[in-house]
């Protein structure tokens, strides 16, 4: 059962990275529901085991590619962001140390897992990862775009992916709405 976790979960981050076209040095935001994963209903079952394969899974594409994981925390520390502290860049780390039953199990590994890790308010991230309806969205830089993944299930949970755009002000849009005038 783990390994298909960890082959799923690796199949997701290579395809985030890939289809993202992600370059070194991006952040890219995950939220995950070890509940979700083990077939529960979100927040009732964390799984420190499941958090941990998910994390390593994840962690070591990443790391590969030079690519920074930003791990969502629970609603319980108000989704805070579990970061390498090298990534932490200029947003606000605030004082709190996720565990699975309050920061969730995949955050909890996170944090124990990242080198230097620290805890943020909130991040704008390049791309993310919401494994489990975890709502990543309020971490993605504006404008999110969708991404269909091939890996849309890890273990139990669906999974679902966005990229980021910069911002359109004006332009071809602009024009488009002035010739409906």
């Amino acid at each position: 059962m783990f390994e298909d976790i960890a082959e799923a979960a690796r199949n997701a981050a290579v395809e985030i990275c890939d289809k993202a076209a992600l370059a070194a040095g991006s952040v890219v935001v995950v939220g995950c529901s070890t509940s979700e994963i083990a077939g529960y209903h979100i927040g009732s079952r964390s799984s420190a085991e499941i958090g941990s394969v998910v994390f390593d899974a994840i962690n070591e594409i990443f790391a590969q590619r030079g690519i920074h994981l930003a791990a969502q925390c629970c609603e319980h520390l108000n989704r805070a962001i579990i970061i390498a502290r090298e990534a932490s860049a200029s947003w606000e780390i605030v004082n709190a140390v996720p565990v699975p039953g309050a920061g969730g199990a995949f955050a909890a590994a996170a944090y124990a897992g990242l080198r230097d890790a620290v805890a943020l308010d909130s991040i704008r991230a390049d791309a993310g990862l919401d494994i489990g309806a975890t709502l990543i969205g309020m971490h993605l830089k504006r404008v999110a775009v969708p991404v269909r993944l091939e890996a849309s299930h890890i273990g139990k949970a669906t999974v679902t992916a966005a990229r980021t755009r910069p911002m359109f002000i004006g332009g071809a849009r602009a024009h488009y709405d002035e010739a409906l005038m």
